[in-house]
């Protein structure tokens, strides 16, 4: 059974009810044919995946211009197996770059370390690069992440518990990404919530 996702629809019920930043990650094929669905429903970033730009019509620089033109930050992101060499012909086109700690496509995936070895070669070569990590992190596993250097992460298991208030989690990871990923002072850093 195909995995079922969240797309413009849902960005667009969203967008009526706040204007936080969407972030919007799509692992789908041809990613040029969902754009003006996502800028439409109110998405403010598009991040598509490197691997599938092999089924678009559009090349990796026309993907990113036509996320521009409808007036989106662009990010691209790699899959575990993709070298991450292969993002450098186009770091200068993006605002963020988004590393797959776990295959994507579905939830709850075991963090993959061996892959912060790419956010770190991204962090020495590119200071100034927004680096996103996705995939099995957790307050245990945040600050390798952040200390590889994502400045930027995405958790969804780890905070979407029963029982657990999300509030938790998610100051804890942020306080790491703010330590290690931002280099902020520990007084400088997200307050715990309190019970």
């Amino acid at each position: 059974m195909p995995n079922l996702t969240w797309g413009a629809p849902v960005v667009a019920s969203l967008r009526k009810h706040t204007d936080a930043f969407l972030d919007c990650h799509l692992m789908v094929s041809r990613p040029s044919q969902w754009i003006d669905d996502i800028a439409k429903a109110g998405g403010n970033m598009y991040t598509f995946h490197l691997e599938a730009v092999e089924s678009d019509e559009l090349s990796v620089e026309g993907v990113c211009a036509a996320i521009r033109q409808a007036k989106m930050q662009v990010g691209i992101s790699i899959k575990p197996g993709t070298a991450v060499e292969s993002l450098e012909p186009y770091v200068h086109l993006v605002d963020l770059v988004l590393i797959m700690s776990v295959e994507p496509g579905f939830g709850g995936q075991s963090f993959m370390p061996q892959m912060m070895a790419k956010v770190l070669w991204l962090r020495n070569k590119y200071p100034d690069l927004e680096i996103q990590v996705d995939g099995g992190l957790s307050p245990k596993t945040i600050d390798e992440a952040a200390k590889a250097g994502a400045n930027s992460i995405v958790a969804g298991s780890a905070v979407f518990k029963p029982g657990q208030d999300a509030r938790v989690p998610i100051a804890e990871m942020r306080r790491s990404v703010e330590k290690y990923g931002q280099g902020r002072a520990d007084d400088q850093l997200t307050r715990m919530p309190s019970a």
